[in-house]
């Protein structure tokens, strides 16, 4: 009797968060590329190497890395994300740009107006980029069908509460709609320190 009621306690607790709560995921440094700079960053016609798929369909982790490199240090061992993207984006945290010597804007991904050039580099080769080093703005990736629940719509600027050990509001969060995501909160490493963000943590929508 107490394993069935413990196990529709939980289906109504599970219910409840699944109605009201967003899972949050802690993004670290990491690197999409063009073809054009795979090919001068790993050789020719490679094809990067598929470690595992992520929360969002059809974006995964790629076993390469590279070093990102500015005029006061570098970040080794930067993650590349697949699939091959039409312009390359780095996206960094702000305390990573203190270690590069930086100081990259805060923007939405793919909006690469106005980001910083970095230079990238493997054992294989090095490039110089233009632009496209930026700090990611924190935002939520949203199904149609949640963003009719939670009354939010593509582009909407809200405020986030996340349930870490050091609970936290966090402002001018972007709600992006696509009926090609999975329903995911994301948030740097600085913002994930700052919230005591561990695997699972949740958060609650706050209408501006």
């Amino acid at each position: 009797m107490e394993d069935l009621l413990e196990s529709i306690v939980d289906e109504v607790v599970n219910k409840v968060k699944k109605e009201a709560f967003i899972e949050v995921e802690a993004s670290g440094r990491h690197i999409h590329l063009s073809r054009k700079d795979i090919n001068a960053l790993f050789g020719e016609g490679y094809n990067l190497t598929k470690l595992k798929d992520l929360s969002q369909p059809g974006q995964y982790a790629c076993a390469e890395r590279v070093t990102i490199s500015g005029p006061k240090g570098e970040l080794k061992n930067v993650i590349v994300l697949g699939p091959e993207r039409k312009e390359t984006q780095v996206e960094v945290s702000l305390t990573d740009c203190s270690s590069l010597g930086l100081k990259a804007p805060i923007k939405q991904s793919g909006d690469l107006a106005n980001t910083l050039g970095v230079t990238v580099s493997t054992d294989k080769g090095s490039i110089t980029l233009e632009k496209g080093l930026m700090a990611a703005k924190r935002h939520v990736h949203m199904t149609p069908d949640d963003a009719k629940k939670f009354n939010v719509s593509d582009n909407e600027v809200v405020q986030v509460k996340v349930f870490g050990q050091r609970p936290l509001i966090f402002d001018d969060v972007i709600i992006r709609v696509n009926k090609n995501f999975e329903t995911f909160m994301h948030i740097d490493y600085d913002e994930a320190n700052a919230c005591g963000f561990s695997k699972g943590c949740l958060a609650r929508i706050i209408k501006k």
